[in-house]
């Protein structure tokens, strides 16, 4: 076990709502994502890693827990949580901070942090059941004391002239360091520069970005003015194969105002395109943001000895299969970008082909800071994948639960294995099943199909031997 003076420190870095094929470097060039380009170029990138839920609350607590939604009872965003495996390093010397978006619920809880500064959701609506209208953060309380609206889906919905057709992007109408990604930004960049202790440090960084409102400042929305982005052709064949949920669910976005969003039936190419960009934006500064914390490290002469490791929680639709968003577990949702950074300690430019989950990277930074190995049978080391002495995961695993915007849900839980998607509904008849070989993109749903009923059937066996064996296993760990 490395000693405390000997231990790397480690930024661990989430954007919300991000998806896997939003950097440049690894093979989408619309992108502009010059600093995380530089961590794909000298790190190590996990190109098929997968989350375990496809909602905020329930992937973050399974991250931050190693263990899957099932075994924390997570399985929405109003499920709470407040513990994780930061409190680890917590006891292994390490002086932990949070700097933006973590996602516990109650907001404040400690979840292994000395210090929380804590930034949620750019938009979230006043609860007049909680104490002066529910919680108020440290970009809350900076607009308030400075007597500045915050742009939200109130002020948008009532001055916005294209509401109805902007799909939740907007013109970002303040100073762009008012932006709640520039401010957890310079957050942390000022922590970097003003921390004098001698102990290593745990820096969990949380981007309120790209998550809707989509809402970049003019400056980098300008950088995709000519960006020639994909977007999807949606045809009523493939949302004919859909089941009943989606249906429902995109309706409940057709006719709500969730995060400022207010979806449509048939949104145009333009419109798609025009959505794609400002979300493209939203992205690239959050890239900015990666680039200040590492100049901050840089400056105060802690890079070369410092772990970074970038995540998303989830990703987003944005109009693939007729969705916005996520609460499904289409690729798009259930795939995320994920690299590790630590040029002194792991390979440099390698790109990691096989399957793991977010909750395997755990293992990793444990190993990587010399603490006693993370005792704990759901995960696999992504080290061993890194190192080639393990081929990764057969099958990957989400859980998902009811939501306000899905109501429909009990549980649904997804297999993905390499040639084969599976989603299963609690006590319906209904499902999804793709034959991933032949239809990557997941536009037509097998479920129904007798000639892959055996398919079906050995998937939903090993979906059910999956849930038995962890469940043992947690119960023997």
């Amino acid at each position: 076990m490395a000693s405390q003076q000997d231990r790397p420190n480690i930024v661990f870095i989430t954007a919300d709502q991000m998806r896997y094929d939003t950097i440049h470097a690894l093979g989408y060039p619309w992108m502009v994502t010059p600093h995380l380009d530089r961590l794909v170029q000298s790190g190590v990138s996990f190109q098929r890693c997968y989350c375990s839920a496809a909602a905020c609350v329930p992937s973050r607590a399974s991250l931050f827990n190693a263990l899957y939604p099932h075994s924390l009872n997570v399985y929405n965003n109003e499920s709470r949580w407040g513990h994780s495996w930061i409190e680890d390093f917590q006891a292994a010397g390490y002086d932990t901070v949070s700097v933006g978006k973590m996602h516990t619920v109650p907001n404040d809880e400690r979840c292994g942090f000395d210090q929380r500064m804590i930034v949620e959701n750019k938009d979230h609506p006043p609860r007049p059941e909680e104490p002066h209208g529910g919680f108020f953060d440290e970009w809350d309380k900076y607009l308030i004391a400075h007597h500045i609206t915050k742009p939200s889906r109130a002020t948008y919905r009532a001055t916005y002239p294209a509401y109805e057709t902007a799909l939740g992007a907007y013109e970002w109408s303040l100073a762009e360091e008012l932006h709640s990604d520039v401010f957890v930004g310079r957050m942390a960049e000022w922590f970097l520069h003003e921390r004098r202790a001698a102990r290593p440090f745990f820096m969990k960084v949380g981007f309120p970005g790209p998550h809707p409102p989509y809402d970049p400042p003019d400056r980098v929305r300008h950088l995709y003015d000519d960006a020639d982005i994909p977007i999807p052709v949606v045809t009523e064949d493939e949302l004919a194969l859909q089941p009943p949920p989606h249906h429902n669910y995109r309706q409940e976005m057709i006719e709500g105002n969730h995060d400022a969003v207010r979806w449509k039936a048939d949104p145009s190419p333009d419109e798609l395109l025009r959505l794609r960009r400002y979300y493209a934006a939203n992205v690239t500064l959050v890239d900015e943001q990666v680039g200040r914390i590492m100049g901050a490290l840089e400056a105060t002469g802690q890079l070369d000895n410092t772990i970074i490791v970038f995540l998303s929680d989830h990703g987003d639709c944005l109009g693939d299969h007729g969705h916005i968003q996520k609460w499904t577990m289409y690729e798009e949702v259930v795939r995320v970008p994920a690299i590790v950074w630590a040029p002194r300690l792991l390979p440099q430019g390698q790109r990691v082909e096989a399957m793991i989950q977010h909750i395997d990277l755990a293992p990793l930074l444990f190993e990587l800071a010399g603490l006693p190995p993370l005792e704990n049978r759901s995960v696999q080391n992504a080290l061993s994948v890194v190192r080639g002495d393990s081929p990764g995961r057969d099958a990957v695993y989400a859980e998902q639960g009811t939501e306000r915007v899905l109501r429909d849900v009990a549980l649904m839980t997804m297999i993905r294995t390499r040639a084969w998607k599976l989603v299963h509904y609690l006590d319906q008849p209904w499902g999804e099943l793709y034959d991933l070989n032949n239809d990557p993109s997941e536009l037509r749903n097998r479920w129904d199909d007798s000639r892959y009923r055996d398919v079906r059937s050995q998937l939903i066996s090993d979906l059910l031997h999956w849930r038995i064996r962890d469940t043992l296993q947690l119960a023997l760990w």
